[in-house]
Order: C-alpha cells, then structure tokens, then sequence
C-alpha cells in the first residue's frame, strides 16, 4: 500500500508553475516572471490533505519532452522513467492562458505518455486586457482531460483545482500520436507507444552514427510539427477574439524598451535610478540603526561589569552583528528594484536585449538571467545556468557570474564608498557616491565579458546554441509577492550572514584579546609604570595599550604575516586580516573591520568609518584609508572571489574542482592587479 501519492505540476517556463506549488503546499519557492527560475525539482506536501498524503513536484520548466539543457533532462527522467523515484501518478499541467500554443505542446505529450493529466490553465485575469476569450469546456473535450481555469497571482480556482487533481483522473482517450511514430515502435501498443518511442530517440539523437542521428533528429520535426498542426486546429475553435485583426495591436512598451539603442539607455537610467536609491533613500534607516546600535553598546557598558565576557559580548557579537545590521536597509532597496523589475516582465526584456550584446563573448541571452541574478547572489544564479543548452556556454557564464557584484559585497561597497568618495550632487538630483555605486556594477559586467572572451577561446565548443526566449505580458507588480520576496530575501541574508559573522567575530574577539602571555604581561607593566607619572594621560595610554597589546595579539602576529603581500596594495595588517576571512562570505569584511577596531577604542563612541579613518600605519604614521587605498579596496573586492560557497555550488555544477580552481586564481589575480592599479597612479 503506497503511503503517498506523487502529484508533478509540468509546464513551460514563466507560466507560474512555482507560484501555484506555493499556493498548494505552503512553502517558499522563489518564482520570477522570466524564465529559467526553477532549475531543480521542488517537492512539498498540499496542504489541507487529511487521507492520505499528496506530494506535490514542481518540475523545471519545459517546452516538450524534448530536453536539450539539464533543468530539462531532469523533467523528462521524472516523467518517461516510470522506475523513477519521483516519477508522479497524476500530472498538472500548468498553462499561460496568454500563451497556449506553446503550453499545449507538452500537455499533448504527457497524453501519449499515457499519464493521468490535468491542464490548469493560469492567467486567465490577463485575457480580458488582451481583448481574448477562452472557452474551457470546449478545451477540455478536445484534449479529453479535465481542464480548470485559475490565476495564481490572485488565488482563483485554486480550490477547484485541488478538487480535481485529488480526485479519479480518467486516460484521455484523445491520441495526438502520427502514422509515423506508430510505425517507428511498432511493437508496443497505445498508450505505451509514445514512451517507447520518446526513450529511442533520446538514444539515438546522441549516438555518434550521424545517418541514425538525422533520421531521429527527422522523427523528432515530424512529431513537432504534427502536434502543432493539431493544436492550431484546436485553439481556432476555444479562442475568440474581440479585435478584428489581434496582429494589428503592437506593443508601445516593447517598441521602447527594446529599441537597438534607446533600449540600453532606458536600463541605464534604470539602474542609475536604483543606485542612488541604495545610498539616499536607505540613509535615513540606516542611521536610525546605527544610532540604536550605539546606544545599546552605551547602555551595555555602562551596566556590564569589566570582564572578558563583556568585552566579548560588546566587542566581539555586537560590533561584528552590527556590521550586517546596518546594511539592512540598502540591501531591502536592492531585493525592492529587483522583484518589480521581474514581476513587471521588464527582466524577460532585458534578457531579450542583452542576446546580441552577449553572442561574440561565448554567450548568449539566457547567459544575462545568471548574470543579473548574480547581483543578488551568484549561488542560485550559478545553478540558474542550467537552462543554457550548450555546454561551453553554460561553463563560460558559470565562471563569470561570480565577478558581478551580488549584495554580499552591498556592505562593503557601502561603507568604503562612503569613507572615499564624497556625496557630491551631480546635475541637482543624483550622487556622487550613487554613480560609482553604478560603476562598480557595470565595470563587474563588463570585466564578466572580456573574461567570458578569453575562456570561450580555451573551453571546447559544444552543439550549436538556438536562443529562444518568451517576453510575458507586461504585469502590475503584486504587493504580496514583492512583501514575501523581501521579507524572506532580507532574512536569509541576515540569517545566513549572521551565523558565518557571529562565528568568525568570536573567533577573531578571542585572536585580538589573547597572544603570547609573556608579551601581554611586558606590555602592561610597561603601561602600568607610565600611569604613575604625574603627567600620564590616562585615556592616551589605554589607547596606546590596547593599540600594543592587539599588534601582539594572535590577529596581530597574523596580520604581520599577511601584510607584506597586501602592503603594494596600500593594506595594512588589519585589511589583510579581513580579506582572509573575507573567503567565508565578502560581507564578513565589515564585521571583521569592526571586531578589530572595537578592540582599540576603549568606549569611544566613533562609528566604525570614523575610527578607520584616522588609522595610520605604525611605522609611517601616514594614513591608511587614502583615496587610492580606497579605491584600491573597493576593486579588490569588485574582482576577488570570496565565497566558499560560490566554489562549491560550481563544483557541483561543472563535475569537477579544475573549474573552482580557475575561477579562485583567475579572479584573485584580477582583483590584485586591479587593486595594484590606483597605488601605482598615486606613486
């Protein structure tokens, strides 16, 4: 007796599959309105089951049954493969009531396939605005299986759905099949033909005997074509119009927002405009925090007793906590923009508009969804290249994703730019600050495409790329779905972030408070004796002590062996500390800058950009955060690959660690002559 019934919802790309999986189970899969955002199978059970338990698969987007990239080979192994773990009982086939053409495609083939299908047709608040109608009943004869209409996006015929798929599906008795494939597997009978046929010529589309190849690659146009015939012939009869000729209305938006040159520009000033918004409108929170976080260091030190758990406590957890806090704000705007932009359907244009731009650098348009969900975070982006058909094209994007600026390098950004680059207004509205926040991202594009040229030419070329791309209606963003983006998007930051910082932060508390003990113990009777002097400076010399007893603390003697490597860059000691610990998240940077200089102030109440900004090198006494130093930081990090993480879901993805490790050494060697860059201008 089976102790669950599997339930796979199958459709095309962008046509809402994740978000009607969230509706029905509960749970949290991201969804976007471009393609290529699920590239793995998702699995969760419904909600509201009280018999049996139903689990509910969202497949990776897929056209047919025809895979040409690996989200797509893992759709077709669930469902042809009956001896597959995951391989469902029932089938929702979720359509695009703006698009049903191409949604049809694949509901026909899961029909042959002689699975149990529901067709769920989702959308269906957009027909209206296109001037369309869709009679359902009428579909659901012609296709021979229950057919429900539904929008996700504002929770409609959910519940008429789950009443269907939950209950006795029938075989369609309906058959889309050609003489042709009949008498290619003739041995096999309906509704087991398809399958046969689907597996035999998956084998022989990959064998190297080209005469079997084309005859299969032939097979496979007939199939398409016959079943498009077929669909064409069915939408004449279930769609009405209300325009006199639909192909006379054009599309204003796309007439502008994909013009060759004004199409470019418009994204331009659209991420401009987000630029600035991260420094200006996230100023006001962000020291509303800083102020908070103050005050609760005051009123810790204040009430805690002197202890090395205090100095722990305020030192070590809250300054390194502190740190990400505080970026908060400028990452919410960054996850904001981000979430309008794919909701609105602008980011399936962009995508569209990149394609010509990406082709002579080993690319293609489908390259741009990694690279512009590289500006979040480059984990899933990595993953996202999936949907790239070809292989030297997925590995190319793999390797320069992560050179895009994602938003665990927001913090550090943010907090150097604001230590280096004054808030200059530019043409009365814009900021200095804003533009080179802008810069940085486009020089990280921009070096992802002249890399992407270099290793094209060193990676060998797979099977010819075809882009296809789908541009979906224009929507008003949902509230709901850009609150739940956020709100998950800002916690898993926080959460994720925060355990990597309160570990590191502790661990460094412990490597700049403790050191060789008889080192310790000079240094203070050294201070010690200075304090009875009638004219000791009892504050000068705490400062001074602690400034000691942290460069021959075990952070200090670290520092002392880092420093000679980073010293051509303009860093002292204490950057270089920060940049190794960088390697288990960037944005460990800014907790890690805050754990070594809390050590030093001795309850001064300076913010962080203030107390390194009249750090000086001990040895010089010039300062160490010049504006080349600056610079040359901010392009470290622009460059440098500082995510274990990162290496490790491209391990996963390419098979081996020959690719991590060009892409550790290629990128570490960029970031260093590009930070070597401004000290040489400067000397």
């Amino acid at each position: 007796m089976k102790s669950s019934i599997k339930i796979a919802l199958a459709g095309k790309p962008n046509s809402g599959k994740s978000s009607l999986f969230n509706l029905l189970t509960g749970l949290r899969q991201k969804v976007g309105n471009f393609t290529g955002v699920t590239v793995d199978r998702a699995s969760g059970l419904l909600k509201g089951q009280t018999d049996l338990p139903i689990q509910m698969i969202d497949l990776p987007g897929t056209y047919s049954l025809y895979p040409r990239s690996a989200d797509e080979q893992v759709t077709f192994d669930i469902l042809t493969e009956k001896n597959h773990p995951d391989h469902p009982e029932k089938v929702v086939v979720v359509a695009d009531a703006t698009n049903l053409r191409n949604c049809l495609l694949l509901c026909t083939q899961l029909i042959d396939l002689g699975l149990p299908v529901v067709l769920a047709v989702n959308m269906m608040d957009l027909l209206p605005g296109m001037n369309l109608s869709l009679n359902l009943p009428l579909l659901s004869e012609k296709l021979g299986i229950p057919v429900v209409g539904l929008s996700a996006r504002k929770n409609s015929g959910i519940q008429e759905l789950k009443q269907t798929m939950t209950a006795s599906i029938p075989l369609s008795v309906v058959s889309f099949l050609s003489n042709s494939i009949y008498s290619e597997v003739s041995s096999q009978k309906p509704p087991y033909v398809y399958g046969e046929f689907l597996k035999k010529l998956q084998t022989d589309l990959h064998t190297s005997d080209i005469q079997i190849s084309d005859k299969a690659d032939l097979l496979k146009i007939k199939d398409l074509l016959h079943r498009y015939e077929t669909i064409d012939e069915l939408l004449k009869t279930v769609v009405q119009s209300t325009l006199v000729n639909p192909a006379e209305k054009r599309n204003w938006a796309d007439r502008i927002l994909l013009h060759p040159i004004g199409g470019y520009a418009i994204f331009l000033l659209m991420l401009l405009f987000i630029f600035q918004a991260i420094f200006s409108w996230a100023s006001i929170p962000m020291y509303w925090i800083e102020w908070g976080m103050g005050n609760v260091n005051s009123v810790l030190n204040e009430n805690i007793a002197e202890s090395w758990g205090r100095s722990l406590l305020i030192n070590g957890v809250l300054a390194g906590v502190t740190g990400i806090i505080i970026f908060i704000p400028q990452i919410a705007f960054l996850f904001l923009f981000m979430a309008v932009l794919e909701e609105s359907g602008y980011m399936a244009r962009v995508v569209f508009l990149m394609d010509r731009l990406m082709r002579p650098f080993g690319m293609n348009g489908r390259s741009v969804i990694p690279l512009i969900g590289g500006m979040a975070c480059a984990i899933p982006s990595i993953m996202g290249a999936r949907t790239i058909a070809d292989r030297r094209e997925r590995l190319v994007t793999i390797l320069v994703t992560p050179l895009m600026s994602c938003s665990a390098r927001i913090p550090v950004y943010t907090l150097l730019i604001s230590m280096v680059i004054p808030p200059t207004p530019i043409f009365g509205f814009f900021q200095l600050q804003g533009l080179v926040m802008m810069g940085l991202y486009l020089l990280g594009f921009f070096m992802a495409l002249l890399s992407a040229l270099v290793l094209k030419s060193r990676i060998r070329k797979g099977e010819r790329s075809i882009f296809l791309v789908e541009l979906p209606a224009y929507r008003f963003p949902e509230f709901r779905n850009i609150s739940l983006t956020l709100w998950h998007k800002c916690k898993a930051f926080v959460w994720e972030a925060g355990r990597v910082i309160l570990v590191i932060s502790m661990i460094l508390w412990g490597m700049v408070n403790f050191g060789p003990q008889d080192e310790f113990n000079k240094i203070e009777e050294h201070y010690s004796q200075l304090r009875q002097l009638d004219s000791a400076d009892i504050e000068q010399l705490n400062r001074m002590e602690a400034s000691d007893k942290l460069k021959e603390s075990w952070a200090g003697k670290l520092g002392a062996k880092i420093e000679p490597m980073v010293k051509p860059l303009g860093f002292d000691w204490k950057i270089g500390i920060g940049l190794i610990t960088s390697f288990a998240a960037r944005e460990v940077f800014v907790g890690t800058m805050a754990t070594l200089y809390a050590a030093e102030e001795d309850g001064s109440s300076e913010t962080l950009r203030e107390r390194m900004l009249q750090d000086t090198f001990s040895d010089t006494g010039k300062k160490v955060y010049t504006p080349a130093t600056g610079i040359s930081l901010i392009l470290f990090y622009a460059f440098a690959m500082q995510c274990m993480s990162t290496l490790a879901i491209t391990r996963r993805e390419t098979g081996s660690w020959k690719w991590p490790v060009v892409m550790i050494i290629y990128m570490s060697l960029l970031a260093y002559l590009a930070a070597l860059i401004p000290q040489l201008i400067v000397a």
